[in-house]
């Protein structure tokens, strides 16, 4: 039976309705939520932060319109998470419900606008996989560093205009309108319009790594017909086939991740959603941030170039403490044989 429906009049723009979206019932519940986000949130802001400081300090990685889309994804996964954890974890765990209307929207704009600038970004290093293994003789030509940062500008402008739409007026208050039974004030037609967005972002993604990897089967193919003949080219060739299938495992993580908050988003706007099916949306949310901490895990561990900046930087973080530890030493040595003196 459920214990707090969304009502279908105007009074459903209160404040009072806000305790309706508290779907967090017991005491486990709320720290089952508290520890996950904390867990994954965390973790997130550590390995994005780390990578956005291995492509930032590397001169030869920073260069490529490649790394600058994956430093855009790792910079999207960092807000999302920051932004996530602290209005989810205050809402449903310590159940602050006192901001306004304006307030909630504009924590909504953010998760939106880093989410979508995430997807968006996964596009664009799509696209730039594409142009590099469909026709390579001209990627240097058709990919260059000003292109992929207008690329960039867009993409976040674009991104944050859509999510900021129910702030600027397209919301059920404002319009009178359906409004959503997941999220408080959202219109039920730009929840619809928003979902229609992501899944066209999933729809070129796939589209585009269907060629990547067809073609990456024909340079393997090519490669291993033409052994003797391996040079610079055919190492170019290895690194964007490896890239690319870095990014396919990236693109399986995201789907799997986003599947069943999509599928519930989707849901709610046919039929009306028991209690039951919303604390399983809250729980699903938190798979959006276990999405955006493995990423990372997948470049360092797939990606050659980073994994050698990462290797350098634990050998520099070695050398430095290992000078520290015996920097005390030294100095007590030099004290004793000036006593001695």
């Amino acid at each position: 039976m459920d214990t707090c429906r969304i009502p279908e009049n105007a009074s459903k723009c209160s404040g009072n309705t806000m305790e309706c979206f508290k779907v967090l019932s017991t005491q486990a519940q709320k720290i089952s939520i508290g520890i996950l986000c904390g867990l994954f949130g965390t973790m997130c802001v550590f390995e994005n932060s780390l990578v956005l400081y291995l492509i930032f300090s590397s001169p030869g990685i920073r260069k490529k319109p490649s790394y600058l889309f994956i430093g855009s994804l790792a910079l999207a996964d960092i807000l999302a998470s920051i932004i996530f954890v602290c209005s989810f974890v205050n809402f449903h765990v310590f159940n602050e419900a006192g901001f306004s209307k304006e307030v909630f929207l504009l924590q909504l704009g953010g998760v939106n606008t880093s989410f979508s600038a995430s997807l968006s970004s996964l596009l664009l290093t799509a696209l730039d996989r594409y142009i590099s293994i469909g026709r390579p003789s001209e990627y240097k030509l058709l990919m260059t560093r000003k292109r992929a940062w207008t690329a960039l500008g867009v993409l976040w402008v674009s991104c944050a205009t859509i999510a900021y739409l129910p702030l600027l007026g397209w919301n059920c208050c404002v319009l009178d309108s359906a409004c959503s039974e997941l999220f408080p004030f959202v219109d039920d037609n730009y929840l619809s319009g928003w979902i229609c967005f992501v899944v066209l972002l999933l729809g070129c993604i796939i589209y585009a790594y269907a060629h990547v990897l067809w073609r990456a089967r024909q340079h393997v193919a090519y490669m291993e017909k033409h052994q003797a003949q391996a040079g610079k080219q055919n190492t170019r060739m290895r690194m964007d086939v490896m890239l690319a299938k870095t990014l396919v495992m990236v693109l399986a993580v995201l789907t799997l991740c986003w599947s069943p908050v999509l599928a519930l988003m989707v849901y709610s706007i046919f039929a009306r959603l028991s209690d039951r099916l919303r604390k399983v949306f809250a729980f699903c949310s938190t798979l959006c941030l276990l999405n955006s901490m493995v990423n990372p895990i997948i470049y360092a561990l797939r990606s050659k170039e980073l994994f050698s900046s990462l290797r350098r930087v634990f050998s520099h973080f070695r050398r430095q403490l290992k000078a520290s530890e015996e920097s005390p030493e030294a100095e007590s040595t030099h004290k004793s044989s000036v006593i001695e003196t």
